[in-house]
């Protein structure tokens, strides 16, 4: 009887089937329950065999309904595994490919053209104080030049720096010469337009050693190669201008992109395209950080103007606008 109980088990092929065979065996009113119901009729003295084989029946179909469940249970999830299964060779559209966003591209390229020359890369606070940001750069409180950077300030007297030369600064009180170092980095400023935002990214260089070596002549060759590198076989010419850090100062201007000094809208019909602003360091600078019979020249540019030109991108605030039909260019 039980041979045919567990063949009956085995050869089940659904879980309702199980369950029905369940309820005929091991149910309130199962084959199995009721013989345990006659026990009252068998002798004392057969009781004891009577019930241990009962129990070895049990036990052997209970367990055999366990095994078996497992593996109907395990038949079922896989049949619902494979209806289910998504064939991705059906999908033929191929993944697209990302890019990295212009800016960036731009920053890690000049980045890499002065590290190469072993200049170090030094970052700093985005918030800085006064004296960082303006008076050790020989702003006083009162400096006419002030007028030209529209700063955000917070109640503490605190803001956000203006430009990255405040780790130049920060370079000189904490390293001796000789110095040779770029500080790429956000910088902010009060304005939105065309060409201007109020965030935007600046590379600061700097040089400085003892003595009184290092002249513009040697600022001048520096920029001459660094903007043919990035632009390629360009005129290139310095004009004079003022910044209040270095004395002399110059912009550094190149020969126009789009028109090749023919005159267009880019370039305003002068033939000419500004880059980037140098100079000479000014001894009170070296004096505000405790540098004494020092020289050096330091430079700086904004990556997004550099990015405009290499990639002809006609309006500044389109790099900050996350548009993909600008970015897929970039792949």
């Amino acid at each position: 009887m039980i041979n045919s109980w567990l063949d009956d088990i085995k050869k089940c092929r659904s879980l309702q089937k199980l369950d029905d065979i369940r309820v005929a065996l091991l149910g309130k009113n199962g084959e199995l329950t009721n013989m345990f119901a006659t026990m009252k009729t068998v002798p004392n003295e057969e009781k004891k065999q009577f019930a241990m084989k009962l129990n070895e029946h049990k036990s052997s179909v209970t367990k055999a309904l366990e095994n078996k469940k497992s593996q109907l249970l395990a038949i079922q999830t896989k049949k619902k595994l494979k209806a289910s299964a998504i064939d991705v060779s059906r999908y033929t559209q191929p993944a697209t490919q990302g890019a990295m966003h212009p800016i960036t591209k731009t920053m890690n390229r000049i980045i890499d053209y002065f590290t190469a020359l072993n200049y170090e890369v030094i970052d700093g606070p985005l918030v800085e104080d006064d004296f960082h940001n303006f008076a050790a750069l020989n702003l006083p409180v009162y400096h006419p030049a002030r007028d030209m950077q529209d700063t955000f300030y917070f109640n503490d007297g605190k803001l956000l720096r203006t430009h990255t030369s405040p780790v130049q600064i920060r370079t000189m009180l904490s390293q001796k010469p000789p110095i040779r170092m770029i500080a790429p980095g956000k910088v902010f400023r009060r304005d939105f337009d065309i060409t201007h935002t109020p965030m935007f990214n600046q590379v600061e260089g700097l040089v400085v050693q003892h003595g009184q070596d290092i002249s513009f002549a040697n600022l001048k060759h520096t920029m001459q190669e660094f903007v043919k590198a990035m632009f390629g076989d360009v005129k290139v010419r310095f004009r004079p201008s003022f910044f209040p850090f270095t004395e002399p100062s110059a912009e550094v201007d190149i020969s126009c992109l789009f028109c090749q000094q023919k005159g267009c809208q880019v370039c305003s019909q002068t033939g000419w395209l500004e880059v980037l602003g140098c100079g000479v360091v000014d001894q009170n600078v070296f004096k505000e950080v405790g540098l004494e019979n020092c020289s050096g020249f330091a430079f700086g540019l904004g990556v997004e103007r550099f990015a405009m030109l290499l990639h002809q991108i006609p309006d500044l605030r389109s790099l900050f606008q996350t548009d993909v039909r600008l970015l897929r260019q970039f792949r």
